[in-house]
């Protein structure tokens, strides 16, 4: 690591540098973390036993409050399901929670320290517009199969059994892949900072979510996902001001434009390839001027590319987000989720453009294994708040893992439920043996959570590889998904083959521009930017492509009866309105977020970006506006989505505190039980009239006297 340089090259990054005993060599830290834990193991155990505890018992004890003081029945529909009457927010909040996972956090600052700020954006923008687009799913699953518990069951309804089998493994092999990056990531942070053993780490991050998903089911994954995002978004704005108004070390965006453009400089020491290691160092590669303050960056666009692609796979092949959309009441599904897209946007735009740039700017010595690994993020907050830094970043880290695993720990017990024990092993289960199954398969699957990551762990494939593999293994599925249940035409030999052979096509395009390019395959040629980009694109454009040519040959013209004609197994008591589904209300709520999405499809992910390019290298007002806009995105979507929940929600918080400390809820049915009774009484004969209803003034004497 010699260097002619003075050392250290910034002063501000002077604890990483030593000279030699003789002072003709500069020598940079080899890694930031060094192999060693910032937090000792009891912090470590203390967050994910301790966290776990605590939110398995709260949100049970939430979902019992719901149903001793608002009357809800824990059937089968209502596990699955949670009523089909989530309004606004919560569903909002429930979409922010599930789509916010370990890599959301670390993933995002990773391709920030990488490609500077295009990377927080494409990551950000490469990920929302599909949950905006698939608002328009919401709205046709209402429309088109109002009684579903999956999407898979749709597929059978339309598609036959031959369409149903594949499109089910490729849902649950979805499940499995986002599954594993939550545990990837997780594991690894849990270890990188606090040292607890990442085989321990992978079997007690999900303990909590089983027990309270066991006990709740949909419902307590909503309430449990509505506190998670309470705290990851107060941890977001603690760590966006931070970075640039409170610091000591940064503390505005003038400063942090000084020293990434220091950063990208020729005269840094680590910029010499004796001494790189791998760091993040010089001019970035493929960048306008080298500079990290440029939307002009090739490596950035290339993995915006992949991030929409892959997205689109594990939002339309993922059946957690189809589960979210039943879930919802009619009225609130398309703004549910427009809001939860554009909320979520703040999560790693924002996050991102601090921390991830923050890591720059402090010159960390930060290692690509590193990076790969997930561990800008905790770097950057260590940096700036020492050991109260990991443990918050630590605690916002778990809030996601969990929120988001329970999902998943729904979305494949609904799947195992309804369309395989339904489906071909007990067609006329009940709705106490559904309930069941699909407490069996919630235990079982949360047990297999923990193997998975242990398997990947000593396989050692990193976070930053599944994630942009996810891509080309579903995104063949997407476009077949979406023509289901938008396009009459769409017919089931289409689907299957361009399900099936897409894939085929991606993977093997995959693997041969790898050994075209690399001459070998392996996880660490597998995992760069133009394989992927090729097999992504093939998987999810040459699916699309063959089921279109023959659903344009052989067409299906479908008229949508057979999934009308899915039915619930259990009826609930408080059912929704017949006013909820009428046709001109939802076809106007599928106008509304066709205009929206698509609008906010347009302005984030094409004109924002074209607008960017005559500024090329930021000037410094520029990248502070940029700054303003993250600080400001971060704090108006964190505030909405904590308020509105609660908003919408207050006359039932209402009803459960009234319930709780006064006896108005007994009360109250009490007098509606006597004027049932009373209404019967009236339509006897009279001497019997007479008599019961003595005995009933009688009765409500003593309840009376015994409740005083």
């Amino acid at each position: 690591m010699a260097s002619s340089l003075p050392c250290p090259p910034f002063k501000f990054s002077a604890k990483y540098y030593k000279l030699s005993g003789d002072g003709s060599e500069c020598s940079r830290q080899s890694s930031f973390f060094q192999g060693k834990p910032v937090l000792n193991q009891a912090v470590g155990y203390s967050v994910i036993l301790g966290f776990g505890v605590f939110f398995a018992v709260f949100t049970s004890f939430l979902v019992w409050l719901e149903k001793r003081y608002v009357g809800s029945r824990h059937t089968s529909e209502w596990f699955n399901t949670a009523g089909r009457n989530v309004k606004t927010g919560l569903i909002a909040s429930a979409i922010v929670s599930q789509w916010t996972w370990a890599a959301t956090i670390l993933q995002s600052s990773n391709v920030a320290w990488e490609y500077g700020v295009s990377g927080p954006f494409w990551y950000a923008s490469g990920a929302t517009i599909q949950v905006l687009l698939f608002g328009i799913m919401a709205i046709e699953i209402k429309r088109k199969a109002p009684h579903a518990h999956t999407i898979c069951e749709i597929v059978r309804a339309r598609w036959g059994i031959a369409a149903h089998v594949v499109f089910l493994a490729f849902c649950l092999l979805t499940n499995i892949i986002v599954t594993a990056m939550l545990l990837l990531g997780g594991s690894a942070v849990v270890n990188a900072l606090t040292g607890v053993n990442i085989y321990s780490a992978s079997f007690l991050i999900p303990l909590g979510v089983i027990v309270y998903t066991l006990a709740g089911g949909l419902k307590a994954t909503f309430l449990a996902s509505y506190i998670h995002s309470v705290i990851v978004h107060v941890v977001l704005v603690i760590f966006v001001y931070l970075v640039y108004t409170a610091s000591s070390e940064l503390g505005s965006p003038s400063v942090i434009y000084n020293r990434l453009l220091e950063v990208a400089s020729k005269s840094r020491a680590c910029q010499e390839p004796i001494s790189h290691d791998g760091q993040s160092c010089g001019p970035v590669s493929g960048n306008h001027k080298g500079s990290y303050l440029t939307m002009l960056s090739s490596g950035g666009l290339v993995f915006g590319i992949i991030n929409i692609v892959g997205n689109f796979g594990t939002v339309f092949v993922d059946n957690g987000y189809w589960v979210s959309a039943i879930a919802a009441r009619p009225s609130s599904t398309h703004k549910g989720y427009l809001l939860g897209g554009l909320v979520w946007f703040a999560v790693p735009f924002s996050l991102a453009t601090s921390l991830g740039l923050g890591a720059l700017a402090l010159d960390l010595p930060i290692t690509k294994s590193e990076a790969s690994h997930g561990l800008v993020p905790p770097a950057t907050a260590i940096a700036l708040m020492g050991k109260a830094g990991s443990v918050l970043l630590l605690t916002m880290l778990f809030m996601a893992v969990t929120s988001a695993g329970s999902s998943e720990l729904i979305a494949v017990s609904s799947l195992c439920t309804y369309d395989i024990y339904r489906t071909y092993i007990n067609p006329n289960a009940s709705g106490t043996k559904i309930l069941k199954v699909s407490r069996a398969v919630v235990l079982g699957f949360g047990c297999f959570m923990g193997l998975l990551a242990i398997i990947l762990n000593k396989a050692e494939v990193s976070l930053g590889w599944m994630y942009l593999a996810m891509g080309v293994l579903v995104g063949s599925a997407v476009m077949p998904i979406a023509f289901m249940l938008l396009w009459s035409k769409a017919n089931a030999k289409g689907a299957i083959l361009g399900t099936t052979v897409g894939c085929v096509l991606g993977i093997t395009t995959w693997l041969l521009i790898t050994v075209i390019e690399y001459d070998h395959v392996n996880l660490e040629t597998t995992g760069r930017n133009g394989p992927m980009l090729a097999g992504n694109l093939v998987s999810i454009l040459g699916g699309g492509a063959i089921h279109a040519v023959c659903s344009i040959l052989w067409p299906q013209n479908y008229d949508w009866g057979t999934t009308k004609q899915i039915t619930v197994v259990e009826k609930e008591k408080d059912e929704l309105p017949a006013e909820e589904f009428k046709e001109e209300k939802l076809a106007k709520a599928k106008a509304w977020i066709i205009r929206w999405g698509v609008g906010f499809t347009l302005v984030i992910a094409i004109f924002w970006p074209l607008l960017t390019l005559p500024a090329g290298e930021f000037s410094k007002g520029y990248f502070t506006f940029w700054t303003v806009i993250a600080i400001a995105w971060g704090t108006v979507g964190s505030v909405v989505i904590i308020a509105l929940p609660l908003l919408e929600s207050w006359e039932t918080i209402q009803s459960i505190l009234r319930g709780m400390f006064t006896n108005d809820r007994l009360m109250e049915k009490v007098e509606e039980m006597n004027s049932k009774l009373h209404t019967i009484i009236m339509a006897m004969p009279e001497a019997q009239k007479l008599y019961l209803l003595e005995k009933e003034r009688d009765k409500k004497e003593d309840a009376l006297e015994h409740l005083a």
